[in-house]
């Protein structure tokens, strides 16, 4: 597998631009879950920001895709 250093994205979150380091894995499986939940990515982002409390954005961003990976496969088993 390869590990990349993390890349800056750009996002627009309320009117508002913003961006978030995220390693190419978890940009893709955001894109992914975005398209499937018939989302636009700042649309998704900007759910994420509301909720995501007291940590950083990337990491929030880092956690739902995390969480839905999971959900997926072990609706698999």
């Amino acid at each position: 597998m390869d590990h990349r250093r993390p890349a800056k994205r750009s996002l627009t979150l309320r009117g508002h631009r913003t961006s978030v380091t995220l390693e190419d894995i978890f940009w893709k499986e955001f894109c992914q879950i975005a398209d499937a939940d018939h989302k636009t990515i700042n649309g998704l982002a900007a759910e994420i920001d509301a909720a995501r409390g007291d940590i950083g954005l990337a990491s929030a961003i880092r956690i739902h895709v995390l969480e839905r990976v999971l959900a997926r496969s072990q609706s698999l088993e």
